[in-house]
């Protein structure tokens, strides 16, 4: 607004509806509103103040005024005040509450009841929703109704659950039209309005769906046994006064909507506990590989595609591993995955029971548990690490890594038969190395065993299945595994079959290259944590006070403080690659409790960090208060409860470190430090070459995430779970003079690895 501009229909000028005006003689004009308070200086201010009070045109307040401020100058202060956004033309038919508040919403309050005129709504009511009362909502706000969808130019959809099937063809219809909704849940405890689905390039229905169903990922097996296409239907909790005030919400947001009010906001879901009245909002982001409106492909691509790595300096300062990045770095670039809604990750948050000075972070359920019934030690994702930072960064990427591996359907697939495929195809005996008496025994070991050493039928060569392409770094071309092997999760028919996936060689990095590095050193780690526990092997101390770590020296206090004692065994096996083994016992009580946790780094340093902080993660509950202890409630796993109350290191010697051996300090592994992440994947590749072996990689990295996921395979390298076929597990041993002779299969360790 200019002092030359024509005023609208002769209207009025004054203050903005939202302002009240109040004039101090000789001391300034306050303008005082739900924003604060604007103090005007100034003669002329003084003398116009009371002429804007929206009752006169903009030439009768300059004519008015020109008794005591000559007209230009009172054209130039309305003006000022008119860029200001204190003053407006004022429509004296308008309602003034409505204006003040569209104007303290950001927008200008003239036009907006034209705009809301012109956006007729359509409601469509879903399952238990009312729409009538709905519809009598909208006319009550002033919303025009459409006859029919397709004359609608916006769409207001209520619904029991954001999960309705009958939400795909809505949003289907709605996008094919061009025409933007909003979704909103009125009743429940919690009332959810929001997103508006529609905008250019923002995310539609199905976006949001992928997410809410893979926070309710515990309900599939009933909803699968009750053959129900959408989620388990749960009793209605809701009020009157409940469902009131979430329809009118629901309408408010509508309205605003159809002013013109645009804000962020309005592509999250607004969450309110009517219990407590809080309120919070979970954005819904697009999934560029979305099927309905992005690109299913782009996963399928990614795997096609050869694995490249690049040269990736290594950064100081990222804790147990070598990285691209900083565990500060990662949480600030990543952290807007975690979300309770709409995240990948639910939450992140330190581990209840955790020891004082210990880092242990776990953040949801860990995707990679086969298991149905009772958890064991690693049923949440988690991390670790000297710093709190650390354990938060590492359990936000453990959780990124089960997401990014489990089956969403758009996964690269080649269907046949392993004889069919030919040499392309690698037998998935030679990764699983099940012994032939496990599939002789197979029924019989699995009715007692836990899920994850559960032994599959035998591989069937002449079934056709889906095959996943793997890019081989050392051969530098494609092999095809059972994309069952290499994926969590059933099949796109719903199956889950075997082969089955585990987390063996899964990592995420801040690069895909420490990411590949994480993923072989996992690998090498429970490799040699196999040859060690199943052929019960006395293995070297680790001279810790060789060590001078000041996080040595915490953590050594903290589990003094526990009433445990901590040593560290060498695990490093025939790659040279050191490999370590913490392990840990209460020092008082009849029972140890004994726990461990392992770590593998070309570092020697870094492989000690590792074990040290991950035994944090597999420690046994704490016994708190009159509470009975959680490893005697029912609900424990058997194996779990045995090792906390029966095992000790008297009758577990291999535990303990071999006397007749010199305990190992840093300077004897010959470390020699690299700067370049590709270099450690050129030493990587060199070791597997070295022994005859074969490096596959495959990228799992979802658009939707951005945070680099891979799965690392070498056939022939042992899982440290039950698995037993011949090879390394019994000819390593004796090779590094470990054992005169290989283990015989009946004097292996009988308690399997349970971590």
């Amino acid at each position: 607004m200019t002092v030359t501009d024509p005023a609208p229909a002769g209207l009025p000028v004054g203050f903005k509806r939202h302002l009240r005006v109040e004039t101090v003689s000789g001391e300034a004009v306050y303008l005082l509103s739900e924003r604060g308070t604007t103090v005007l200086r100034g003669p002329q201010v003084e003398v116009l103040a009371p002429l804007l009070d929206g009752t006169r045109t903009l030439p009768a307040v300059i004519a008015e005024a020109t008794a005591a401020v000559p007209a230009a100058e009172a054209g130039r202060v309305i003006a000022a005040l008119a860029r200001a956004d204190l003053v407006g033309y004022r429509d004296p038919a308008a309602d003034a509450a409505a204006e003040a508040y569209w104007e303290l919403a950001g927008i200008g309050a003239p036009g907006v009841a034209a705009a809301v005129r012109s956006t007729p709504v359509h409601v469509v009511p879903l399952g238990r929703t009312d729409g009538a009362a709905a519809m009598a909502e909208c006319v009550a706000a002033g919303l025009a109704l459409a006859p029919s969808e397709e004359e609608a130019a916006f769409g207001l959809i209520l619904c029991d659950d954001y999960l309705d099937p009958a939400l795909a063809e809505v949003d289907a219809r709605h996008r094919a039209a061009g025409r933007p909704w909003l979704l909103a849940r009125p009743g429940g405890p919690e009332v959810w309005v929001g997103p508006v689905f529609g905008a250019a390039g923002g995310p539609c229905w199905s976006c949001l769906a992928h997410r809410l169903r893979g926070h309710r990922s515990s309900q599939a097996p009933v909803r699968h046994a009750l053959g129900l296409p959408g989620p388990v239907p749960l009793p209605e909790a809701s009020l009157p006064a409940v469902r009131t005030m979430g329809v009118q919400t629901t309408v408010l947001e509508a309205l605003k909507w159809a002013a013109g009010m645009r804000y962020a906001g309005q592509g999250s879901v607004c969450r309110l506990d009517t219990r407590t009245l809080r309120t919070s909002h979970h954005p819904v982001t697009r999934r560029p590989q979305c099927a309905e409106c992005g690109d299913p492909g782009l996963v399928g691509a990614l795997a096609r595609r050869p694995v490249v790595p690049v040269s990736r300096p290594k950064v100081s300062g990222a804790g147990g591993n070598h990285r691209a990045m900083t565990p500060a770095q990662v949480l600030g670039r990543y952290r807007h995955l975690v979300d309770p809604v709409t995240g990948v990750v639910s939450g992140l948050r330190p581990a209840p029971g955790t020891p004082e000075g210990l880092n242990h972070w776990v953040s949801g359920r860990n995707l990679a548990w086969r298991g149905t019934g009772p958890e064991g030690l690693r049923s949440c994702s988690g991390g670790k690490g000297v710093t709190p930072e650390e354990a938060e960064a590492g359990a936000l990427c453990e959780a990124v890594e089960r997401y990014c591996g489990t089956r969403q359907g758009d996964e690269a697939v080649v269907r046949g038969s392993f004889t069919e495929l030919g040499e392309a195809a690698v037998h998935p005996q030679r990764v699983q190395l099940y012994a032939e008496r496990q599939f002789r025994e197979r029924e019989r070991w699995n009715a007692h065993c836990a899920p994850m050493h559960a032994v599959p039928p035998r591989f069937d060569e002449g079934a056709e299945r889906e095959w996943t392409p793997v890019w081989s770094l050392t051969a530098r071309r494609h092999r095809l595994l059972p994309t069952s092997m290499l994926y969590f999760g059933p099949g796109r028919d719903g199956v889950d079959r075997a082969p089955w996936a585990d987390s063996n060689g899964n990592a995420a990095g801040s690069s895909l290259e420490d990411a590949l590095v994480q993923g072989f050193l996992e690998l090498v780690e429970r490799d040699a944590v196999a040859l060690w526990w199943y052929n019960r092997l006395r293995r070297p101390a680790v001279d810790l006070d060789l060590f001078d770590e000041p996080w040595l020296a915490r953590t050594r206090t903290a589990y003094g403080r526990a009433g445990r004692s901590l040593w560290v065994l060498d695990l490093t096996a025939d790659f040279g690659i050191p490999v370590m083994a913490a392990v840990s016992r209460r020092e008082e009580g009849p029972e140890e409790r004994i726990s461990f946790g392992f770590g593998a780094h070309f570092d020697p340093r870094l492989a000690l960090r590792r074990a040290v902080t991950e035994m944090c993660q597999l420690l046994p509950p704490a016994d708190t208060g009159s509470e009975e202890p959680l490893h005697r409630r029912p609900g424990v796993p058997a194996e779990l409860r045995a090792w906390w109350c029966e095992a000790t290191v008297r009758n577990q010697p291999y535990l303990l470190p071999d006397p007749a051996q010199t305990a190992r300090g840093p300077a004897g592994y010959g470390y020699v430090p690299r700067a370049d992440l590709r270099a450690d994947v050129e030493a990587a590749e060199s070791v597997i070459r070295a022994h005859d072996m074969e490096l596959l990689v495959l990228d799992q990295t979802r658009p939707d995430v951005g945070l680099p996921v891979v799965k690392v395979i070498v056939p022939g390298l042992r899982h440290f779970w039950a698995r037993f076929a011949p090879g390394r597990l019994f000819d390593v041993p004796v090779r590094m003079g470990w054992r005169e002779r290989p283990v015989p299969y009946e004097e292996l360790n009988p308690v399997p690895l349970f971590v």
